[in-house]
C-alpha cells in the first residue's frame, strides 16, 4: 500500500509542477506538459514492478500510436476556446480526439497496429 501511496504523490507532484510551471510562463508550461513526463513514470514504475520487457516496450510502442490522434484536438482548442468558450471547448475537444482516434485506428489496421480492442 505504501508503494502505492508513494507512485500517487510523485505522478501527482510531476502534474501540479507542470501547471505550476504554466501560471509563470505559456512556453515552459507547455513544454513540460508535452514532454512524455507520465509516459516515463509509467515505464520507470512498470521497471521498479519487475515487469518484462516487452510489457515496458510495448507501453511504449501504444503510447506513440494513442498519441498521435491526440494532436489535432491541440490545435482546435485554441481557435474553439474564444468562439465557444471553456466548457465548450473541452467537449468539443474530446469529441474531436474520440473521432480523430476512430479514424486513425482504422488507418493504421492495415499496417498491423491494433489500437481497438
Amino acid at each position: 500500500m505504501g508503494w502505492l501511496v508513494t507512485k500517487y504523490l510523485i505522478t501527482a507532484a510531476v502534474v501540479v509542477a507542470v501547471s505550476e510551471a504554466a501560471k509563470r510562463s505559456d512556453r515552459l508550461g507547455a513544454l513540460l506538459a508535452a514532454l512524455p513526463l507520465v509516459t516515463f513514470l509509467a515505464l520507470v514504475w512498470l521497471y521498479v514492478e519487475k515487469q518484462p520487457q516487452e510489457k515496458i516496450a510495448n507501453h511504449a510502442w501504444y503510447t506513440f500510436w494513442y498519441v498521435v490522434p491526440t494532436l489535432p484536438m491541440f490545435l482546435a482548442f485554441p481557435w474553439l476556446l474564444p468562439r465557444i468558450g471553456f466548457g465548450l471547448t473541452l467537449l468539443a475537444s474530446a469529441a474531436i480526439t474520440v473521432v480523430c482516434f476512430g479514424l486513425f485506428a482504422l488507418a493504421v489496421r492495415p499496417l498491423g497496429v491494433e489500437l481497438l480492442p
